[in-house]
């Protein structure tokens, strides 16, 4: 195990990284559960997506940690499942079957640009200015969904904006503003709890601190009413779903899938497009979280700065975590699920240690023992991980020192790219916006030149990528 994982060289252990992989596991387990009630809408046998899900987050890790040794994990992205769901599902007409032959051609496409260094090239071009606002701005994109997820946050309508209707009866407008929840409910209290736990832990630098965190929330869950024991222990509908699985294994291939597609040459530019938009926001997703996490960490080393220059062969850690990407999309469309990819929640078992492929086997494995043990895994509460969730945010925001926040040459592209990740809810519209501001700031200045193509071509196909879900 020290000789296939490196983990002197990578300054870890074999506790360490046990340690990591569960706490991954654990940051991000609410897609085994969220993901099927997603896609269950379009049509799809809600149990068949549930092992989807399972199948395709494990296969996707363990190639990430077992080819190239990195502390990454992998699963059905949510926002990517939203977009199957309710933009092409719902909003253009396409069956599920459809929407799967779509995801399985986006795996294939981005087999290919990584296979060809496409990825490597996109990675390269990106300023290290925006690779340090990128690294922050998924920091707080994480403090977001920990806050989140604590129940921290609630929408109201703005007190200045009413509407008047004929009767003169006010009514609040539909306008939306964030405001703090009152702390008077037990699962707010138990996730401030946690959250307060956590950092304490931190703090005092104790080893596994937010695992220790996650579990210690959920025992105190217990007696508040959080956390239902009581589901522990049953397993009923696993070979009902195991039943469905046979529906959407394969359907992208089936009459209804591919073979269908492209049947109306009427609808092609829109098959096209939509393809497109799938590649381009899992492509940016992984590079965001390599970017942001790999840099801050070192798993991302020099030789694969070096790689990077080269773009021959798969020479470094980052050309396999690519190529393991991209692989993971095509497995969890043959099997029935959304775009699979690289999770941002993997920030929190790198902050607990993972260094190495170990971290991700683990995570894997516990996929895998979820698939039988679901109500045990489903009775930690969202607000135990919320707090982890938040503490990691905070250590990824010190990437942002590197950022020459008093020019706004560097300034105002930073700004877009870490904070529109947060607003928006999506590190890709966070790069998108930062690249698209960083040529407008570029040519403002008179230094169009400095501006690498394919910042260019990436900033052109974002605004293009807009226009085109603006019109749909």
């Amino acid at each position: 195990m020290e000789k296939f994982f490196k983990l002197k060289e990578n300054g870890t252990t074999v506790s360490r990284e046990i340690v990591a992989g569960v706490t991954t596991f654990f940051a991000m387990v609410y897609i085994i559960f969220v993901n099927p009630q997603m896609l269950a809408q379009t049509g799809m046998p809600q149990g068949a997506v549930f092992l989807a899900t399972i199948i395709a987050s494990a296969v996707g890790t363990l190639v990430m940690g077992l080819f190239a040794n990195v502390p990454y994990a992998q699963a059905p992205g949510m926002g990517l499942n939203a977009l199957f769901t309710f933009t092409v599902c719902f909003g253009l007409g396409f069956s599920w079957q459809q929407a799967l032959a779509m995801v399985f051609i986006c795996g294939i496409i981005n087999i290919l640009i990584t296979v060809t260094k496409v990825r490597k090239s996109i990675i390269k071009s990106i300023p290290v200015s925006l690779q340090h606002a990128i690294g922050g701005g998924i920091g707080l994109f994480i403090a977001y969904i920990g806050v989140k997820n604590m129940g921290l946050i609630q929408f109201t309508s703005d007190p200045g904006k009413h509407i008047i209707t004929d009767t003169d009866t006010v009514i609040a407008d539909a306008s939306a503003v964030p405001a703090m929840v009152s702390l008077n409910t037990a699962a707010v209290i138990l996730a401030v709890i946690g959250l307060v736990i956590t950092v304490i832990l931190m703090v005092l630098n104790v080893k596994g601190a937010i695992l220790i965190g996650i579990a210690a929330t959920t025992i105190i869950g217990i007696p508040m009413g959080v956390v239902d024991v009581t589901s522990i222990g049953t397993t009923s509908g696993i070979g009902e779903s195991f039943a469905q699985l046979g529906t959407t294994f394969g359907a992208a291939f089936g009459k209804e899938g591919i073979q269908s597609l492209f049947s109306d040459p009427a609808k092609i530019p829109l098959v096209l497009i939509t393809i497109f938009t799938f590649s381009l926001s899992d492509t940016f997703d992984t590079i965001g979280t390599f970017i942001g996490t790999g840099r801050r960490s070192g798993i991302f080393s020099e030789e694969d700065e070096k790689a990077l220059e080269t773009n021959t062969g798969f020479k470094s850690k980052m050309d396999k975590a690519l190529f393991a990407d991209a692989i993971a999309t095509s497995v969890g469309a043959i099997f029935g699920t959304s775009n699979t990819t690289t999770y941002v929640e993997s920030a929190a078992g790198i902050a607990a240690g993972g260094r190495t492929g170990l971290t991700s086997v683990v995570t894997a494995v516990l996929f895998i023992l979820s698939m039988f043990l679901a109500p045990v895994v489903g009775i930690v509460p969202t607000q135990a991980t919320a707090g982890a969730l938040v503490v990691v945010g905070i250590m990824m925001a010190s990437s942002f020192k590197d950022v020459k926040w008093g020019e706004l040459e560097e300034a105002i592209p930073a700004f877009f790219a870490a904070v529109f990740m947060a607003f928006l809810y999506s590190i890709s519209y966070g790069i998108a916006f930062g690249f698209i501001f960083y040529c407008i700031v570029k040519c403002v200045r008179g230094k169009a030149k400095e501006i690498h193509p394919i910042m260019w071509g990436a900033a052109i196909l974002f605004v293009i990528n807009f226009v085109v879900l603006a019109l749909i």
